[in-house]
């Protein structure tokens, strides 16, 4: 399988109306995507030679995003400014080239600005999922 580019990974946020239509955040150049599934120990004193066995589906499931770049416009800028000072959970989509796209409530946990004297401004974020993500797989 060849490779697939990393700036195809896009972090979008609904724009706030019932259409729930999706514009790309920013223009990101690195960004990160972390599904954790913690497990429950199950374990008993008659477990099969004293192997630990896990408790299937019983977890906390949870997602982290991260990601990073340069402003391309203001409409962006201002959806996840609004949606952060107000602590609202937005709806996101994350699209990820060759798998598919994670879709669902996620709060702004983090938003930094950055800039030097002679470059671009910059931003970072990092969102924390607030309810139940889907997947739909790549076609």
């Amino acid at each position: 399988m060849a490779g697939q580019r990393g700036r195809d990974v896009l972090i979008k946020i609904a724009d706030g109306t019932g259409t729930q239509t999706y514009e790309t955040v920013a223009g990101i150049r690195a960004s990160e995507i972390e599904l954790n599934a913690q497990s429950v120990d199950g374990t008993a004193a008659d477990s099969p030679d004293g192997w630990r066995e896990l408790v299937a589906g019983a977890g906390v499931k949870s997602a982290r995003v991260r990601g990073q770049g340069v402003f391309k416009d203001t409409a962006s800028d201002a959806r996840m400014r609004a949606v952060f000072f107000a602590g609202e959970i937005a709806q996101w989509q994350l699209i990820i080239p060759g798998l598919g796209e994670l879709t669902g409530p996620m709060q702004i946990r983090d938003l930094k600005w950055s800039g030097t004297y002679d470059g671009e401004a910059g931003f970072a974020i990092a969102l924390e999922s607030a309810g139940a993500l889907t997947f739909e797989a790549a076609a």
